[in-house]
């Protein structure tokens, strides 16, 4: 009813198609706002879906998983690759089993990936110098140095 009476006022039928859907979001925006205004005075909570856990680190692994058992129905994402990427060195994050597959995975990686991966393996090999004590440092510096030789 609001948006209706909004729309009167406003002249609608002067709008561009991409003006209406600008109109039309702010008003949802404005009733939704009112809405939960609405709630809270009258002592009403609304309350959020909570997450059940991470959700990025298996939608990558399973879209790595995907990508070794059924290339068919995998498709890039450039979001999964790029967590993939980022976080391919933790060992808690991508396990053991899934960094062999993510290694085949690395094999097809071209351009600024390939070379920004491996210039964060190169770090990551160096701080394993200064740092020859650090179990955690060591296991990620053996996995940059078997992305190295796959990349190089």
């Amino acid at each position: 009813m609001v948006l209706r009476k909004t729309r009167e006022l406003e002249g609608e039928e002067d709008l561009s198609p991409e003006e209406k859907r600008v109109l039309e979001r702010k008003m949802k925006k404005i009733l939704k706002k009112e809405e939960k205004k609405k709630l809270k005075t009258d002592g009403e909570t609304v309350e959020k879906a909570e997450a059940s856990g991470p959700i990025a680190p298996q939608q990558a692994l399973d879209y790595l998983t995907c990508w070794a058992e059924n290339r068919t129905e995998w498709k890039f994402q450039k979001t999964r690759q790029t967590w993939l990427l980022q976080h391919m060195f933790d060992f808690v994050q991508v396990p053991d089993e899934k960094f062999s597959v993510l290694l085949q995975y690395l094999e097809g990686l071209r351009g600024g990936s390939k070379d920004t991966t491996v210039q964060k393996a190169l770090v990551l090999v160096e701080e394993s110098g200064q740092a020859p004590e650090d179990k955690d440092v060591q296991q990620r510096a053996h996995r940059a140095r078997e992305v190295i030789q796959l990349l190089s």
